[in-house]
């Protein structure tokens, strides 16, 4: 894996944030910004891969909350996360300008990109031209009745492009089970299963390309 150009230090209302960034040698496609999980940090294996995508032309940034930049063990709840990013992806752009913004992250990471993915032009955070969800929550385990769907429809609701990837046994719903959640109708959403549960750790160089190419797919071409 390559290692992080720098790390930014942003502060937002919820304490200070860091971004690993990951910068391309040559012209920019755009940046992915990606978030972390309730329980770990941007080292998780299937976030690191990713960071290969600068090969592909996409500068990556691994946004690191603030609880987690304050050595806290528990995430803060959704409403200060949002905060968080909210204040962190406009002030972050000021200094790394990009031609165009995809956002995601893993599992609680890609909660919080998927309910702001469609932007506020009132505090300059920009709508994203896609998502990339990895091992998305879609309920607590073994409760199935505790759905978090109407997270993941939000930026499809905008047309926004998602991508789901999801282990085949992970207990917060595998990938049919997303499919059957977002119903006939689901918007332009790919849901891509992969082996292994929440916190896949086979396959992640295929998962790396996956991503490239549904990249190269949905963002070839944009403005």
């Amino acid at each position: 894996m390559p290692d992080p150009t720098a790390v930014v230090e942003v502060e937002t209302s919820q304490g200070p944030a860091r971004v690993h960034r990951y910068a391309v040698s040559g012209t920019s496609r755009g940046l992915l910004l990606l978030g972390h999980g309730a329980g770990g940090g941007v080292g998780a294996a299937d976030l690191q891969v990713l960071t290969r995508l600068v090969d592909h032309g996409w500068e990556i940034g691994l946004v690191e909350q603030p609880w987690r930049v304050a050595g806290r063990k528990v995430a803060t709840r959704p409403p200060a996360l949002d905060a968080a990013w909210r204040d962190l992806v406009p002030r972050y752009l000021e200094h790394h300008p990009a031609p165009r913004v995809v956002v995601g992250g893993r599992s609680a990471g890609a909660r919080v990109a998927c309910r702001n993915a469609p932007g506020d032009a009132a505090i300059g955070l920009p709508r994203a031209v896609a998502v990339v969800c990895l091992a998305f929550p879609l309920h607590p385990p073994g409760r199935p009745e505790k759905s978090r769907v109407a997270e993941l429809q939000t930026p499809l609701a905008d047309g926004i492009p998602t991508l789901v990837v999801q282990g085949l046994k992970d207990p917060f719903g595998p990938p049919t089970e997303v499919t059957e959640a977002l119903g006939a109708d689901p918007g332009p959403v790919t849901v891509h299963p992969v082996p292994g549960n929440h916190s896949p750790t086979t396959s992640l160089v295929a998962m790396c390309g996956t991503v490239a190419d549904w990249l190269d797919a949905h963002t070839d071409g944009l403005p």
